[in-house]
């Protein structure tokens, strides 16, 4: 492996929290699978070591987990095509991040506003790992040497942590080993705002279930959804300036957008002009058409777990083929004794 040539490579992760959303389909899973048909190599990782950094069920994480890789699959990704992997099966994840724990700086932890955003008042109460996670999401990165990973605007400066991280690396060891990862941020969705309020992200922590479109959902209650979704009286712009301070009506036409795989200036240049009681209905026929069959395929998976525990069991095997030598060479580097064979 030449310290200088890094094969093209993506990777991502979601965390299996459960009641996966449109935001997740849109903002990951429908770009998860653009990557996988394009000449690059693709690991999709279920991030259940970052789950725990607060508390979880050990049951409802085993469901998640599956009920996640169940959404990855049914969403179109082909486990013979990427790998799929729970993050907890492939251990040089765990053991890069205290590498990396050791190369970070607290410094730049402390920057890190999403820790600020989750720990709030209670940042003593928080777990260390709540704290030192972004260095577990360079390992994730750093440890398949990716060169390449799609993530939603919230998650940029964790990507700014994992270049300074892999730069730091080399410059310290006199290497060119870590790659310098590129964040891709593209489509219209990249991040779904809530049905309710279009000024706040689409969540499955919002008491209201109406702010989001379930995975889970069947075609009636998708529908009732959107028809309720918040708007305003006014009609609809032709063109994408119209839509400035109106955050729910930018929401709609961005999701439209995204599942029709138009930009935003072609899909006004079809509605611009009408009412959202026209709008609406479009939306949801669209809605329908593209979730249901996830639906359907996700309830059809997790009646088949021990075959979604067989395709993650596949995939770590595949994945360590990439992620233990690198792991084995970055311990070369800083002078750590190897194993010999007896």
């Amino acid at each position: 492996m030449s310290e200088t040539s890094f094969t093209p490579r993506v990777f991502s992760g979601i965390q299996p929290s459960g009641n996966l959303h449109l935001g997740n389909y849109l903002g990951a899973l429908k770009r998860f699978v653009d990557w996988q048909d394009r000449d690059v190599e693709s690991i999709f990782c279920m991030v259940d070591l970052h789950a725990i950094t607060v508390w979880q069920d050990p049951v409802d994480l085993k469901k998640s987990t599956r009920e996640l890789c169940a959404g990855f699959i049914a969403s179109g990704l082909d486990p013979e095509k990427s790998i799929l992997i729970n993050q907890s099966q492939v251990p040089e994840h765990a053991q890069l991040a205290w590498v990396f724990n050791c190369v970070a700086r607290m410094g730049w932890m402390q920057r890190m506003t999403q820790f600020k955003d989750k720990a709030g008042k209670n940042a003593q109460n928080a777990s260390l790992g709540l704290f030192a996670y972004p260095a577990l999401m360079a390992a994730d990165i750093l440890t398949y040497h990716a060169t390449h990973v799609p993530v939603g605007e919230d998650q940029k400066q964790h990507l700014e942590l994992t270049r300074d991280i892999a730069t730091k690396f080399n410059h310290d060891y006199g290497v060119e080993f870590f790659p310098v990862t590129e964040p891709v941020i593209e489509g219209a969705a990249t991040r779904v705002m809530s049905l309710r309020d279009g000024s706040k992200k689409m969540s499955k922590s919002d008491p209201s279930d109406a702010s989001r479109i379930n995975l889970t959902d069947d075609a009636d209650t998708i529908a009732k959804k959107i028809r309720k979704a918040k708007t305003d009286p006014e009609a609809l712009p032709s063109e994408a300036e119209g839509l400035e301070g109106r955050p729910e009506a930018r929401n709609l036409i961005n999701i439209y957008a995204a599942m029709n795989n138009q930009s935003v200036d072609e899909v006004l240049a079809d509605v611009g002009g009408k009412q959202f009681s026209e709008f609406k209905p479009m939306l949801a026929e669209l809605a329908v058409a593209k979730m249901s069959p996830i639906t359907t395929e996700m309830a059809r998976l997790m009646e088949h777990q021990d075959e979604i525990d067989k395709i993650l069991s596949r995939g770590s095997e595949r994945a360590r083929a990439i992620t233990a030598p690198i792991l084995r060479k970055t311990y070369e580097i800083m002078g750590m004794v190897p194993p010999v064979e007896m």
